[in-house]
């Protein structure tokens, strides 16, 4: 193969993959119309299908409508030959052949109606399985691919170390910090009030001669001279 096939080759195997690119990434809304179209067709189809029914119910009546006319003229051409009238009896005949020979034609067309009908129900009901099926799977793979977006998403924002997760955390780390200082500033307030609101409770104490005051030097001579007294 010389280097301009080579090349013809290589330009259209890549023309195909673009081409099967963007048929995968519409692939989706391919699925949805085509869907669409098949439902459009299948209410055209059960349309079509009412009107041979009507057109089915209107021919049984005239079969029907032959068979009384049938019995009604044997019973006229019954009569007639009742009455030795033989030229009456053998007009009637021909008018029963007529009506027995439309009955045949109208009978057959009947027939086929019934095959068809029968024929266009079952094709119905199979392509109303088949379009159900479809629906689900459709709605099977947007959800899917509903998923995978949301997943790509994620893994794009809450991978690597600038992602808006760790900055999230950090954001988060700090105002447990701030919290934290602000709580241990309130334990501090608290303790120093309790600590200088025992200092006032124990200088009132002293003022009152209710517990002794700082030692002073004679206080001090005092006691040594008991313990040396003791000893």
């Amino acid at each position: 193969m010389s280097i301009f096939s080579k090349i013809i080759t290589a330009v259209r195997g890549g023309a195909t993959e673009a081409g099967q690119a963007i048929v995968d990434t519409q692939s989706i809304r391919i699925l949805d119309q085509e869907l669409r179209d098949s439902k459009a067709a299948l209410k055209d189809a059960k349309t079509n299908l009412t009107t041979i029914m009507a057109e089915q119910m209107a021919l049984d009546r005239k079969v029907k409508d032959l068979n009384t006319k049938i019995k009604e003229h044997e019973g006229y051409a019954i009569q007639a030959m009742d009455k030795n009238d033989d030229d009456l009896a053998l007009d009637v005949a021909n008018k029963i052949a007529d009506f027995e020979h439309e009955l045949t034609i109208q009978q057959g067309i009947l027939d086929g109606y019934d095959s068809k009908i029968t024929g266009l129900k079952k094709m119905i009901r199979q392509t109303e399985r088949n379009i159900q099926a479809m629906d689900r799977e459709i709605s099977v793979v947007k959800t899917t691919e509903k998923v995978q977006k949301a997943n790509e998403l994620a893994a794009a924002k809450f991978s690597g170390s600038n992602s808006a997760l760790n900055k999230a955390t950090d954001s988060l780390e700090r105002i447990k910090e701030r919290q934290q200082k602000r709580e241990d500033q309130s334990a501090a307030a608290v303790e120093l009030e309790t600590e200088e609101g025992e200092g006032d409770l124990q200088a009132r104490l002293k003022k009152a001669g209710i517990v002794d005051s700082a030692s002073s030097a004679s206080s001090v001579l005092d006691r040594l001279k008991k313990q040396k007294g003791k000893g």
